[in-house]
């Protein structure tokens, strides 16, 4: 068992290979750093000058860290990063040395092929420009790897004609979008100090861990990042023992290294726990400027991976791994927060008599019901169909947790126009001496509802474990632009502001009630009221796609400048390909493992089964009936895995002979789904018959207990 034996202080390592203000600071000529200080604060173009000098010194930083490359780190839609990686050198010199140098042209711009990423038609393969632009306001970092140290930096991704062709782009807009319109909003309510308002962004991740030689003995897990097979242990989750239990040596070693890795990345990696599901875990940081966040979130992502090799381990990121126990996801806890610190969603000790906070709230809420639909294709991919809806996320229906405080609030100004008291939390008394008596908070936690407000904050908990958190934080940052616009232009134009402010937070809490929800998530009740509430209850991302690009959507994102129509229309023709790809893998893989695995490994068990049937008869004439049975059992369900095969294989072809798009999607989930279900069926049964030193791959027992 490896042991630690390393000890170091988190201060002294935190940021270490980062080029942050302090670094900046410390290199930079003043002027140079006050010039981009000021691009960070006003927004405004760095001129080449100035990134020249920039260029150079985060060169010889990167280099003094051991860089021989740097990279643009950039976020195309392929839900992962991509970087290439240039060398500092430049050309041969005459006394046989190199020249090492790194332009500001070099930092500020490159040109990745642009034809040969998810574009949606908006790049032509023989249309291969493309650019990757410096985003300044995310700072470059030194990743040290088997590669040896590369300089990142993190860029936006776009077209020759200028379409966003990546997550960030639009990340940035929206950005600028809410930025605009929650400075309108504070202004009205006398604030002319703060000049920013950021949103915040934390999101906790979570993650499978296996042993890696036992990974790499599943087909399915290799190409697809899910068991397609495989039959329930005998102790699943049933016992809540993994929760927040003991962590094990392995994991804890691992863990160890992980934050290690993140903390010299600038993450603020903070917590770190068991979660529901054996062999499943969460990572949670510190909060960041949304942007920020996304990167980091992605630094999490691939370290996670990375060092869990390291360990000979191998960590899963898809929302469902194992069938039968808990999936993962990501639930991004989401605040706006000014430059000099104010959180709009701060409601005080008495949040009724917080006009400002109740004016932000009924906005969110108008927001939410109004693009429902907008947010939860936001949290849509392939793997959460298997988890929404199911006790263990939220539903796949769009609501919004208050609790007690703040929905009594809201019904005292629906009810009688106005709130005149706050519920104040109580002394939590344990009955035990002692153990100390304290303040319990004024609304318990409601981990069923898909967008709960948790003291300061909203926690968005649909995500999935292995997508960017980019598009969802796009979404609410222009929804709630929006209704801050819509907002601020009626404030703004009245003649008697307290009483147009009273009408509209009345206003926006009447008509959006409907999307708020306290109880239980989870219940068939809540599914039936929800109906009669008129909210959507979209289980498939198949049918969330089209919200991107409706009429309503794109005039909220044109008047915003987040997307343009034709960026809405590539990316659900993305989306919906995606899907068909995904599926068509899974279902080839299935047939591989199938034909290639699994069923000569059961002939080869009905053989030995029928030679020791014969050889018991010939020896002595016993009774052999249980033998037999058995044999007709295996032989029957053998039966049905050769015909669902060769149905798979056929419904499999006829999906890629489908043009992409809806109606290839459709089919892939409506019929080749259905098919893979009843592969998998006769399968799983086979597996708990079949001797197990037969069977041809490690079972779920094998994987999420043995770590």
């Amino acid at each position: 068992m490896e042991k630690c034996t390393e000890y170091y202080n988190v201060a002294d390592i935190f940021g270490e290979n980062v080029f942050n203000d302090s670094v900046m600071r410390e290199r930079l000529p003043k002027k140079i750093y006050q010039k981009l200080k000021q691009t960070l604060r006003e927004g405004k173009e760095l001129d080449l000058n100035t990134a020249d000098v920039i260029a150079h010194e985060m060169k010889e930083w990167a280099i003094e860290k051991g860089a021989t490359h740097y990279t643009h780190w950039f976020q195309p839609m392929t839900g992962v990063t991509a970087e290439k990686h240039d060398s500092f050198i430049t050309a041969p010199m005459e006394n046989g040395k190199v020249l090492m140098s790194f332009s500001g042209k070099e930092l500020i711009k490159g040109e990745p092929d642009a034809s040969s990423f998810p574009s949606g038609g908006l790049r032509a393969t023989f249309e291969a420009r493309g650019y990757t632009a410096w985003d300044c306001t995310s700072p470059a970092f030194v990743r040290q790897d088997a590669a040896g140290a590369t300089l990142c930096i993190p860029t936006a991704f776009c077209s020759y004609t200028g379409e966003a062709l990546d997550q960030k782009t639009p990340l940035l807009r929206s950005m600028e979008a809410v930025n605009d319109q929650a400075l309108r909003l504070i202004k009205l309510f006398g604030n002319h100090t703060s000049k920013k308002v950021m949103t915040s962004v934390g999101p906790e991740q979570e993650y499978f861990i296996v042993d890696r030689e036992k990974y790499l003995k599943r087909k399915d897990l290799i190409f697809t990042g899910r068991t397609l097979f495989g039959a329930m242990p005998p102790k699943g989750q049933e016992m809540d023992d993994h929760y927040f239990g003991s962590i094990r040596e392995r994991i804890a070693a691992y863990m160890r290294d992980v934050n290690k890795e993140l903390w010299k990345l600038g993450v603020s990696a903070k917590t770190q726990h068991n979660e529901v599901a054996p062999a499943q875990h969460e990572l949670a940081p510190i909060y960041a400027s949304a942007n920020v966040a996304v990167d980091h979130n992605q630094l999490v992502m691939e370290t996670l991976k990375k060092v869990a090799g390291r360990h000979g381990l191998q960590c899963l990121m898809h929302e469902k791994p194992f069938a039968g126990v808990n999936g993962s996801g990501k639930h991004n806890n989401w605040s706006m927060i000014t430059d000099d610190g104010i959180n709009l969603l701060e409601p005080g000790v008495t949040p009724h008599e917080n006009f400002q906070f109740l004016l932000v709230l009924t906005c969110i809420l108008k927001a939410v019901d109004v693009h429902a639909d907008l947010l939860r294709e936001s949290a849509a991919d392939v793997g959460n169909d298997h988890r929404l809806g199911a006790n263990e996320a939220p539903p796949a229906i769009i609501s919004v947790f208050l609790g007690e405080q703040l929905q009594d609030v809201l019904s005292q100004l629906i009810s009688t126009g106005e709130a005149t008291h706050s519920i104040m939390g109580s002394m939590l008394e344990t009955g035990v001496k002692t153990l100390p008596d304290f303040m319990k908070d004024a609304t318990d936690r409601n981990r069923t509802s898909p967008f709960a407000f948790t003291g300061n904050k909203f926690e968005f908990r649909m995500l999935g474990s292995q997508d960017s958190i980019a598009q969802p934080n796009v979404v609410l940052n222009t929804i709630v632009a929006e209704a801050f616009s819509e907002a601020c232009d009626i404030l703004e134009n009245s003649d008697d502001f307290e009483m147009a402010l009273h009408d509209l937070i009345k206003k926006n809490a009447t008509e959006h009630q409907r999307i708020v929800f306290n109880g239980n998530g989870y219940s068939e009740e809540w599914v039936k009221e929800a109906e009669k509430r008129g909210l959507s209850n979209i289980t498939s991302m198949v049918d969330a796609i089209p919200a991107l690009n409706t009429e309503k959507s794109v005039q909220l994102f044109e008047k915003f400048g987040v997307f343009t129509k034709a960026e809405l229309d590539s990316r659900v023709e993305i989306e919906y390909e995606t899907y068909a790809k995904e599926i068509n893998i899974e279902a080839r893989a299935m047939i591989d493992i199938a034909g290639k695995q699994i069923i000569p490994a059961v002939i080869k068990y009905t053989k030995a089964l029928a030679d020791s049937i014969n050889a018991v008869k010939s020896a002595c004439d016993a009774d052999v009936s249980v033998q037999t049975e058995l044999l007709k059992e295996v032989s029957a369900l053998l039966s049905q895995t050769r015909t669902a095969l060769l149905r798979l294989e056929e419904v499999a072809e006829q999906g890629t002979l489908i043009e992409a798009g809806r109606k290839q999607a459709v089919f892939y989930r409506d019929v080749v789904m259905k098919v893979m279900t009843e592969l998998r069926t006769p399968v799983d049964k086979l597996e708990m018959i079949v001797d197990k030193e037969m069977w041809p791959m490690p079972s779920y027992g094998d994987l999420i207990f043995e770590v």
